[in-house]
Parts: C-alpha cells; sequence; structure tokens
C-alpha cells in the first residue's frame, strides 16, 4: 500500500475530492467516473497499425561476423502505430521551422498579435505568465515572409537571429542555426520504479530535462568519406526542394528523441483544441517493435521481403544498397532515394531495410538478447554527459544506400553513439496502441 500511494502521488498528481451520498445512482450502485468522453482510436497521419503478436527474434541466417550479438527467442509484441517511411527532409524540416519561428517570436519580435489573445473561458497564459503563440496567426504570418503585410515589418527586428560580422556571405540574411535549440522534459520511468522506495526522492528526481540542437549536421557527407566529392550533398540535402521527401540524415539520436517529444506535443495541442482526449506520446521504436515490424508477420525470413536474395525474379534489386564491390547506382540511386522507393513490406512500411539505417530507443548491449524479458523487451539506459562512451550507444537497425546486403537483414545489430550523426542514420516513429476500435479518418 505504501508503494501504492507513493507512486501515485509522485506522477499522478489526482485530487481526490468527495462524491457525496448517491453519487453512484438512487440505488447506490458503482457505476464509474461520470462525464468522460469516449475514446477512439485513429490511425495517425502516414502510419500504419501494426497488430502484436510473437516471433522468432533474432538470426535465420549465417552470423558472418560472428559477434553472436543476435541470439534468437522467441518474443510477444503489443500491437503499435509505425510511420510508413523514414521522417523526410520535409516533416523535419517543419520541425526545425517551429523552433526556429518561436526563437523569433519569444526572443526578438515582442509582437503581441502573435500570441494567444484571452477569449471567453479560454486562457492564454500558465500559471506562471508564460504566454502560448497563437500558430495559426503564424501559419498566415510567417515571421520570416516579406510578402505578407503582417510581416512586413519584421525584417530590422530579426537582425540578431542571422549570422553576424564576418560571419555573413555575401551579405545575406541567413539563420544561424547554433541559435536554434529545443527544450523538453520527460519523465524517466524506470529510473522511478527502481527507486520507488526511496523517500528521500521527489518526483523532481525523475524528470530529464534536455536542450537538444535541432539543425541537421550537413558536414556529415564530407566528415563519412574521406576524398570523396559530396560537397553538392552538404549544400542542397537538406534545403534543396529536390530532396524533400528524402529521408532526413545527419540528425543525432538526441535530436531523433526531441522530434518525438516535439510532435507529441504538435498532436496533444491540435486534440486538445478539438476537445479530444490527447494519444500516447510518439517514441523511436525500440529494438523488437522494429525487428518485429521489419518481418512484415513473416517467419524465418532474411529480408522484409522474404525470402533469401535481395533480387527478385526479374534480377530487380528490391532495396537501396551498396550491390557487389560498389556499383551503387545498380539499385536505382547513388545515395539515398525517396521514402517510399520499392514495393513496401506486408505490413505497408517501406524501406525497413536500406536507404538509410535507423535509431531505435534501445540502448546497446552486445548480450541483452540473453537477459531482456521475453514480452515486448527493450533494454533502454538514459546516458548522463558525464557515463563513459560504452553507455551512450544507442541500436541502429536497417542498413543502409552504403552497407552491404549483410546489413539489411532482418536480425543484423551494429549500433552508433547518441551524439553522432552521420549521412547514413536516419528514423521513423511508432506510438503504442490504445482502445478497442480503429478508424481511419485520413
Amino acid at each position: 500500500m505504501k508503494q501504492l500511494y507513493f507512486l501515485t502521488a509522485l506522477f499522478a498528481g489526482i485530487i481526490l475530492s468527495g462524491c457525496g451520498i448517491g453519487s453512484g445512482g438512487d440505488r447506490g450502485e458503482v457505476t464509474g467516473v461520470r462525464g468522460q468522453r469516449p475514446f477512439r482510436t485513429t490511425i495517425p497521419l502516414n502510419m500504419v497499425y501494426i497488430k502484436g503478436g510473437t516471433f522468432l527474434m533474432g538470426q535465420t541466417d549465417q552470423d558472418v561476423t560472428f559477434s553472436q550479438t543476435s541470439q534468437t527467442r522467441q518474443v510477444t509484441v503489443p500491437p503499435f502505430f509505425m510511420d510508413e517511411t523514414e521522417i523526410s527532409n520535409t516533416k523535419y524540416k517543419q520541425f526545425v521551422n517551429w523552433v526556429r519561428d518561436s526563437i523569433a517570436i519569444t526572443n526578438y519580435l515582442n509582437d503581441q498579435k502573435y500570441y494567444m489573445q484571452p477569449k471567453r473561458g479560454a486562457v492564454a497564459a500558465d500559471a506562471n505568465g508564460k504566454k502560448f503563440i497563437d500558430w495559426k496567426y503564424v501559419e498566415k504570418n510567417p515571421p520570416f515572409s516579406t510578402r505578407n503585410r503582417g510581416a512586413a515589418g519584421n525584417a530590422q527586428k530579426l537582425q540578431g537571429i542571422y549570422y553576424q560580422g564576418d560571419d555573413r556571405v555575401f551579405d545575406r540574411n541567413e539563420v544561424d542555426v547554433r541559435m536554434l535549440k529545443y527544450n523538453y522534459a520527460l519523465f524517466t520511468l524506470r529510473d522511478a520504479s527502481n527507486l520507488r522506495n526511496d523517500k528521500t526522492k521527489r518526483r523532481s528526481d525523475f524528470i530529464f530535462r534536455d536542450t537538444v540542437a535541432v539543425y541537421p549536421d550537413t558536414l556529415v557527407w564530407l566528415n563519412d568519406f574521406s576524398y570523396a566529392a559530396n560537397e553538392p550533398m552538404v549544400e542542397g540535402y537538406f534545403s534543396h526542394p529536390a530532396y524533400r521527401n528524402y529521408p532526413v540524415v545527419g540528425v543525432t539520436w538526441r535530436q531523433a528523441r526531441a522530434f518525438t517529444v516535439w510532435r507529441t506535443r504538435l498532436m496533444e495541442g491540435a486534440r486538445h483544441a478539438r476537445k479530444q482526449d490527447a494519444n500516447p506520446p510518439f517514441m523511436l521504436p525500440n529494438e523488437a517493435e522494429f525487428e518485429y515490424a521489419a518481418r512484415g508477420g513473416r517467419v524465418g525470413t532474411d529480408y522484409p521481403w522474404g525470402g533469401p536474395y535481395i533480387k527478385n525474379a526479374k534480377g530487380c534489386l528490391l532495396a537501396n544498397f551498396k550491390p557487389g564491390r560498389g556499383n551503387y547506382t545498380d539499385d536505382g540511386g547513388a545515395y539515398t532515394v525517396n521514402v517510399r522507393s520499392y514495393f513496401p513490406n506486408d505490413f505497408g512500411l517501406y524501406n525497413m531495410a536500406g536507404n538509410v539505417a535507423e535509431w531505435t530507443l534501445s540502448a546497446y548491449d552486445e548480450s541483452a538478447s540473453t537477459f531482456v524479458h521475453d514480452l515486448s523487451p527493450t533494454f533502454n539506459y538514459e546516458a548522463k554527459a558525464n557515463d563513459p562512451e560504452v553507455l551512450k550507444r544507442k541500436v541502429v537497425r536497417g542498413g543502409s544506400w552504403k552497407d552491404v546486403g549483410y546489413f539489411l537483414q532482418n536480425a543484423t545489430r551494429s549500433f552508433e553513439y547518441q551524439d553522432t550523426a552521420k549521412s547514413y542514420i536516419g528514423f521513423r516513429c511508432v506510438t503504442h496502441y490504445l482502445g478497442r476500435d480503429i478508424k481511419d479518418k485520413r
């Protein structure tokens, strides 16, 4: 009972009030809480429903690296939703622009028109007096636009957000991307669970706060490859509209996680405005979810499309990777390709192998398959800045455009450090399934 009370007081913050005699009806029966709205699960835009089930997680082919880090065992995964594709440049740019506009409005413009105005029964500020940005107004009057009358007078006020002095090129106004930082907070529920009997701990001890620079590292196209003429990719991959539907790269694990937090808040705000209950938060998929989704319901197959080969019966390559000894263009793209390239697997997911490898939520441990639970298995660790580098490893799955075929296999595991950005690693999101009915309103 003490543990139950502690956790309830710690996280839920529920205020109990007297219900009075007869609140259960004239006969005093228990009828449940009144006034709760019915909840109906809907499929988030561009996501697919992955029915829960059990599968054999781990190797189905020879372990050519002899690493023995993917032992086979049967596990069960609850149902969830997953993005059809990797997060594209245009979707990640929405996040970057949101952070940019937020900083411009709060730190430079000082224009009340960009904030929510109090209305009857509405709240335009929180308990600390912090005002909320009116994003509908922002959409109609972008702060950096030179075409909208409402934003015509912003140019002079926004000079501080641009590169200054010798950092300017041809005297152009270019946003100093070092300023684009996103602040957020998360509950570390696993730490709270492990220390639930420690009565000296407060709720704040289990809140993780982070500040993340959100702009992708575009120089990865040069840093990842010695003596390769990839300057055009540096200059245009994230910024040019030709690549808008290509997978975002150059993002660290921390940036990918920050994106999931922002996406959750974006959805919460929209559902709150429609007086709907919030969906579960968006997250990176854990390692088991990614492999289960990649297999597409098939048993004992090496690749998401099934079968032991990377070519179909007509000799066509089925993913974007490094064929042969370096014939990168043989699969249709020298680098990455559009996120909807190739056929989806049986779950309707594109590029679960190849194109870009993908961050997962799971921390990397060589022997994780031997000690994680067989129900919704995962191994997580919230690495601190002063932790050893070995604790900052995160599981990367799926293989990429620059990898040989072995890394495209469903069970192949690799890792990268959470603060590292690469030209061949992107991500996609999942969100857990709640309720009993699915209704796609797209």
